[in-house]
């Protein structure tokens, strides 16, 4: 199980292009004992990544400039270790997810067992 030491030398680079679902889920994060850096603006937020920095992304699919699939491509670029979490409100996008690399999409076989609690065992 994470504790809260490991929880505080995590951090995720968040970038959704809506504040209010940024300032949310930073919030969360934090308050849950990550380090958040978030963006609602896809180029500043690929100007500001660097390797080895972030242990996780949480992009939004759609975005006006453009889409967290191509700000995805950049970054690996950049970090081809990096971990993503995509996050969107449609289904519209599963197609375009399906193209990514295999290493990127996340089986059943990779997630957690949830206990009866509701809490995934670790």
């Amino acid at each position: 199980m994470t504790n809260d030491n490991d929880r505080k030398n995590k951090r995720i680079m968040l970038v959704d292009d809506e504040s209010d679902v940024t300032y949310t889920l930073e919030t969360v994060l934090e308050d849950n004992g990550f380090q958040v850096e978030s963006y609602t603006d896809p180029t500043l937020a690929l100007s500001n990544f660097r390797p080895g920095l972030y242990d996780l992304l949480l992009l939004d699919i759609k975005m006006p400039e453009m889409s967290g699939f191509d700000v995805y491509q950049k970054m690996k670029e950049i970090d081809s270790n990096i971990k993503v979490c995509f996050l969107t409100a449609s289904e519209l996008f599963y197609k375009e997810y399906r193209k990514l690399d295999a290493n990127t999409r996340i089986n059943r076989e990779h997630c957690p067992k949830a206990s009866q609690s509701g809490r995934a065992d670790t």
